[in-house]
C-alpha cells in the first residue's frame, strides 16, 4: 500500500510512503507542471499495490481573482480525474482537521510544517532544484501523508 499526500496546487507538493514486499520508502516533490507529468508521477505507485491519498480539501476564498479560481478549481479537476483513473482511494481532508493532529502545540504554520517535516521525515528534500527556500507545498503535502499514515 501507498500513502500519499497532496497539497493541490502550482506551488503545491506531492509526497509519499510505501511498505511494499519488505522494502520501504518516503519521498517528496514539487507539483509537476502539467497534467502528463502529474500522471507519469502518481501511476509509478500503481506497482506498489493500493494508493491511499490524502488531498487538502479546498474552496475558493474570497477576494481571489475569478481567473485565478477557475485556473486552480481545474487543476482540482484533473488531479481528482487523475486520481480516479489510477483507482486511488481519494480522501479529502481540509487543512484544519491534518493541522489539529500533525502540527498539535505550534502555531500551524507554513514554518511549523517545514519544521515539522525536516524533523520526521529529513530524507524528503524540501529544496529541490536550485530553490534556497523550504518548499511549503512539499512539506504540508507531507504532513497529509503523515496523517494519513496515522488515520
Amino acid at each position: 500500500m501507498v500513502i500519499v499526500g497532496i497539497d493541490p496546487g502550482q506551488k503545491g507538493g506531492i509526497a509519499w510512503y510505501y511498505d511494499h514486499v519488505k522494502s520501504f520508502g518516503h519521498g517528496g516533490m514539487a507539483m509537476p507542471p502539467t497534467p502528463r507529468q502529474i500522471f507519469l508521477a502518481l501511476q509509478v505507485f500503481k506497482s506498489y499495490g493500493d494508493m491511499r491519498v490524502f488531498i487538502e480539501k479546498c474552496h475558493s476564498m474570497p477576494k481571489q481573482g475569478v481567473a485565478s479560481t477557475f485556473a486552480f478549481g481545474k487543476g482540482i479537476g484533473i488531479l481528482m480525474g487523475i486520481l480516479t483513473a489510477l483507482e486511488a482511494e481519494i480522501n479529502e481532508i481540509p487543512p484544519q482537521a491534518w493541522k489539529k493532529i500533525v502540527l498539535a502545540g505550534t502555531d500551524k504554520s507554513k514554518d511549523a510544517a517545514i519544521l515539522f517535516v525536516e524533523n520526521h521525515y529529513p530524507a524528503i528534500d524540501l529544496f529541490p532544484g536550485k530553490c534556497r527556500k523550504a518548499q511549503d507545498g512539499i512539506a504540508d503535502a507531507a504532513c497529509l501523508m503523515h496523517y494519513g499514515l496515522n488515520q
